[in-house]
């Protein structure tokens, strides 16, 4: 088991390397964040993202700036969670979707928050300090500190106009 941790401190060491020649001072993170295999970092010119100290990044993990992404400290992954602070746009039904370009809007992640498997934050959210957001959840709105989300499985289908 020891080894095997050794092993994912000096590939995350890596990793962190590469992000850092490949993202300069647009890409921080803090001290003791690890990542498991299949991590994935994508941001865009003039985007920043900012990781705090003792993060850790299970397997599938991805996370996509336009304009900024930050995560407190002692923040922990589950595998497959997905970040993005952009969306789509799709009303204009003269244009195809991926011509009409993106909305954004900042994404900020607290301190001490479990993000729990498959999980997908969305552009414009901020959750609070210390909370846990359940396997499967689509975080679109703000979720206040101390607060645990939970899925219902309900879906809402909207027509286009």
């Amino acid at each position: 088991m020891t080894l095997l941790k050794i092993y994912w401190r000096l590939k995350a060491v890596f990793k962190k390397l590469c992000f850092k020649i490949m993202f300069g001072k647009r890409f921080s993170i803090g001290k003791n964040t690890t990542f498991r295999k299949n991590f994935g970092l994508y941001l865009e010119k003039g985007a920043s993202i900012k990781i705090g100290n003792d993060c850790f990044f299970n397997r599938g993990c991805s996370i996509n700036c336009l304009e900024s992404v930050e995560i407190g400290d002692h923040t922990i992954f589950g595998e497959n969670v997905k970040i993005y602070d952009q969306n789509h746009k799709f009303r204009d039904r003269t244009k195809l979707i991926r011509e009409q370009g993106y909305s954004v809007g900042k994404v900020k992640i607290g301190s001490n928050c479990w993000i729990c498997t498959n999980a997908v934050i969305l552009k414009g959210v901020e959750i609070g300090d210390n909370c846990v957001i359940g396997a499967g959840c689509v975080i679109y709105r703000d979720i206040p500190a101390n607060s645990v989300v939970k899925s219902n499985g309900g879906i809402t289908i909207e027509t286009l106009e």
